[in-house]
Formats: C-alpha cells, structure tokens, sequence
C-alpha cells in the first residue's frame, strides 16, 4: 500500500512538471508602482478584472485600466515608465527582455499614456504603443499620446518617435509573409522610419496627406492621425502644454 502511494506521488509529481513545460512561462511587462486611485487588472484570458496593488507583476496580455479621477504608472521589466490618464486601457500585448535588448508592445484602447524610457549605453529599448488609429515607437526618451476611435494625437518632449498607421503595418506584415511563403528571403521590415520631417509652424495644417509609410517625429513636433490614414503634423505649443495638469504631473514624476 505505502509502495503504490509513492508510486502515485512520483507520478503526480512527473505530470505536473510535464504540463508546466508545456505551458510557457508568462513574460513579466513589468510593475504597478504607483495605483492612484480606481486602478484595475485583467489577467490574460480572464473576464474579471480587480484592483492594482503597489508593485503587483503585470504580464504579456494583460490589460489595466483607470476609473475616473485615477492614475498608474507601470515601471516595465529593465527600466522605464509608462502612464496612463484616468478612464484609460491599456493593453499590454508583448514583451521582450533580453539583457541589452528590450521591446515592448501596447494598445492604448482608449485614454491618454504617457511613455518615458532611456536605453542604457549600448543597449536598444523600443516601447511602441498602437492606438486606433496610429503607432507609436520611441526611439528617443519621452512622448506621449491620446486614443480616439476617429482621431488619435501624439506628442513629442525629447528624442524621436516613429509613426505609422496600423493598417500599413497590416499590409507590410503580410506582404513580409508572402515574401517568405514564395522563398524571396527574408522579410525586408523594419521598424525604423523612411524620412524625418521637421515641424514648419505652430499652426495645425489641413488634413491632405495620407500617411503610407513610416515618418519620425522630432522633439516639440505633434501628429494627428485620423481613422482614414490623414494626418496633421505641426510644432505644438509648449508653454500652453505645460499648463496642462496631465502634461505637468508627469514632467514631476520624471524628475523624481
């Protein structure tokens, strides 16, 4: 009797390890270290959704979410913030932490973010954040951006960021594949960018330019990009936009 309990024990033990193989380990995006107010978590693949707790891991595929009035910053795995607004989501969709190459990926369903990262000497960090109607990958150090279903807006404070739409990067990524499918070799995307534009004026233009390819932002530049792939590049105003208690909150919490 006491042999086959062993027996039973051993084997117990050799399936739960078998399964934990099967399933991959769930890749850390990073930490909730500051939950301001109503700040919630929904796990990847679940349906309920609970409250934040200071330094509570959040992982690949997990969303979080602010009620009115409430704030979060998320530390990522490796070094640098991200924050988001009240009545926000954020979708954190990938995450790749190798020792001096970090990438990060996120939908911002809804709600503004802020993103704040600086690579290492040598090391390369890009942290792009997808809304509904723009992509953003910071190549510099700060940026932020603000999701609408029709229109979405992104603003830069320091170094570069690259722009695009999702539905080129749809069309490049399937192009790439069928590049493959057929033995071209491989696939020639590339996250960096074809041309960086300068900002001519402060003034908003008209929305005549479709957006095909990928275009940089420079510091003290702003892009509005609608759902129909038209966009709106000027020099925004940057002492009225430090009045702005978003704008100010987070230029604080940079300096800490």
């Amino acid at each position: 009797m006491k042999s086959k309990f062993i027996l039973y024990f051993l084997f117990s033990l050799t399936f739960i390890g078998a399964i934990s193989l099967i399933q991959p380990a769930k890749t850390e995006f990073g930490k909730i270290t500051l939950p301001l107010g109503m700040v919630e978590v929904q796990s990847k693949g679940g349906n309920d959704w609970t409250r934040a707790k200071v330094r509570q891991p959040v992982f690949a595929g997990d969303k979080v979410r602010t009620k009115p009035k409430a704030r979060a910053e998320i530390t990522l795995n490796g070094g640098g913030k991200l924050r988001i607004s009240e009545n926000s989501e954020l979708e954190l969709t990938t995450a790749s932490v190798k020792p001096m190459a970090k990438d990060f990926n996120a939908n911002l369903n809804k709600g503004n973010v802020w993103v704040a990262a600086k690579a290492a000497f040598g090391e390369t960090k890009n942290i792009a954040v997808r809304t509904p109607t723009a992509v953003a990958a910071i190549r510099g150090t700060k940026y932020r951006a603000k999701a609408g279903s029709n229109e979405s807006e992104v603003l830069v404070y320091e170094g570069k960021v690259d722009i695009n739409t999702p539905d080129n990067l749809s069309n490049l990524r399937k192009q790439n594949l069928q590049n493959q499918l057929q033995g071209s070799g491989s696939p020639k995307f590339s996250l960096g960018p074809v041309q960086t534009i300068q900002a001519p004026t402060q003034v908003a233009g008209p929305y005549e330019v479709t957006l095909e390819e990928w275009i940089t932002l420079v510091e003290g530049m702003q892009i509005n990009l609608r759902s129909d792939g038209k966009y709106s590049m000027f020099e925004f105003d940057k002492e009225a936009d430090s009045k702005d208690p978003w704008v100010m909150w987070n230029l604080e919490q940079d300096s800490k």
